[in-house]
């Protein structure tokens, strides 16, 4: 049986290390089949010994271009680091309430989140997609070579990724209740948000955050740009542990 991995990024200062051994932690609780953990990093400083760090592949791109909005497209790269097997690619923050084991089981070549609000457009979400190592390289070689067109057709890493997929014929979405956004699905339009708290849609397996609020603002609630007012959702702190 190939190997299951759990892929996940960390870059920069905008979550620590921590956030890493959380989502561990939230794995090893709801996956029933044996994984292993990696970890694509600048800084595996404090990143508990379970996970196994590789930085970041290079994109060697001319020009100096910012890789910042792309860099989720290198876990596609056809060597990589010479691992073999399944990966299923989860953003850091993420909340697990369900089972992972449908995310290796679902039928697919490659499977992504739909987009949450623009449901006639290809894109995805790619806050978790799962696919075979190695399998997908033409996505990360056509980057590189035509990135000057690429980034002038698709404003971001998961709008082109989930084209070059659709255009292979190998694209598939994720069933739509396992992946629910909380700023979408769990948190109720104003003015019920001032007194309904936040909750686990029906269905549910990893509620996304995407945007203003991460897991640790949803546990105090408050204000921010996009929300006026978000009670506190206590069950997120007993999920995100």
């Amino acid at each position: 049986m190939a190997d299951k991995y759990i892929f996940c990024m960390k870059w920069g200062t905008l979550y620590g290390p921590e956030y890493v051994n959380r989502l561990y932690s939230m794995v090893k609780r709801n996956l029933n089949y044996e994984f292993k953990m990696v970890c694509f990093t600048d800084n595996d400083q404090g990143i508990i010994t379970d996970v196994q760090c590789f930085p970041i592949p290079e994109m060697e791109l001319p020009g100096g271009l910012p890789e910042r909005m792309w860099k989720k497209l290198s876990t596609l790269k056809a060597d990589l680091y010479g691992l073999q097997g399944t990966a299923l690619f989860l953003d850091l923050d993420i909340v697990i309430v369900d089972s992972l084991d449908p995310f290796f089981d679902h039928p697919g070549e490659f499977l992504i989140i739909k987009d949450y609000k623009k449901q006639w457009r290809i894109t995805g979400n790619s806050s978790v997609y799962r696919f075979e190592i190695g399998k997908h390289g033409y996505v990360f070689d056509d980057f590189l070579l035509n990135f000057n067109e690429i980034r002038k057709k698709h404003r971001n890493e998961q709008e082109y990724l989930t084209q070059a997929i659709y255009d292979k014929g190998k694209l598939a979405y994720w069933p739509k209740e396992w992946c629910p956004s909380y700023k979408y699905d769990c948190v109720s339009k104003i003015p019920f948000a001032f007194w309904a708290t936040p909750r686990i849609p029906a269905g549910a397996k990893i509620i996304i955050f995407h945007g203003e609020i991460n897991p640790h603002k949803a546990i105090k609630g408050g204000r921010g740009k996009w929300y006026r007012y978000v009670k506190p959702a206590p069950w997120v702190a007993e999920y995100w542990k």
